[in-house]
């Protein structure tokens, strides 16, 4: 069995980000609370290099509140296929916590996410819903960075009484003076939130963006998972070439 997120990776890119648009000013002018918003078609919602879509379209979106204080909190939501995953057709995070630099070049994200699934009808394990905790350390260099996280939940119903962890790394370079930005991750999961024999697996993709303003890009990545996967009717881990469309506000 696995559940989804949309990705942790995102979950810390759309909150820092939400930490700069659309500012409510305070009583001396300046901008303590900012709100963004995000939205996406993708040409399959992949988690963790699984499929989560059945292959089809999904369309996602998202909003974040940020204080100036680094602290943030937010939401976010997918299509599913309600067919072949089991958890319906609606994916909805909750998430809060707090990013910020640590010092020059270096940043840190931590945080909780809740995954409901609204209308989960299949579930083996009856509930779905599930508490995910994270934290990552990010690197800048130059037009490069980098990005090491870990996310953990803890044994609940909805996981079988077990727990997971997930470690990942992620790479991004903008190419200098150019709109194009390209990316790497690597991740691996070891526990319940696989549809492997022996609750490991690893995923990765490689992928590149062109941001066509500053709000509006397009993207394109090739995302696979390797493991122990179980048989079964359909391959949630065939590679992928996925596209996509997003917009910030």
């Amino acid at each position: 069995m696995l559940t989804s997120v949309r990705g942790l990776v995102a979950a810390s890119i759309l909150a820092g980000c939400g930490l700069a648009a659309t500012p409510a000013l305070a009583n001396g002018g300046e901008s303590e609370i900012s709100i963004s918003g995000n939205a996406a078609l993708v040409s399959e919602y992949r988690f963790r290099g699984v499929d989560l879509s059945g292959g089809d379209i999904a369309i996602q979106g998202g909003v974040d509140v940020g204080h100036s204080s680094g602290f943030y909190i937010g939401t976010w939501g997918s299509s599913l296929d309600e067919d072949t995953v089991g958890f319906g057709h609606t994916e909805l995070d909750l998430y809060g916590g707090w990013s910020g630099d640590i010092t020059s070049g270096i940043s840190a994200d931590i945080g909780v996410i809740y995954y409901l699934y609204p209308n989960a009808t299949n579930s083996v394990v009856g509930d779905t819903d599930y508490v995910e905790f994270y934290a990552s350390a990010g690197f800048a260099f130059g037009p490069a960075e980098a990005t090491v996280g870990v996310a953990y939940a803890p044994s609940q119903d909805s996981l079988g009484n077990t727990d997971n962890i997930y470690v990942y790394t992620d790479l991004g370079v903008g190419i200098p003076d150019t709109p194009l930005s390209l990316s790497a991750h690597l991740g691996y999961t070891d526990g319940f939130l696989t549809f492997t024999n022996d609750g490991k697996a690893f995923d990765w993709s490689v992928g590149a963006e062109f941001a066509v303003n500053e709000n509006l890009s397009v993207g394109v990545s090739y995302v696979e998972a390797e493991g122990d996967y179980l048989p079964g009717d359909y391959n949630f881990t065939d590679g992928a070439v996925v596209g996509t469309l997003s917009v910030s506000f």
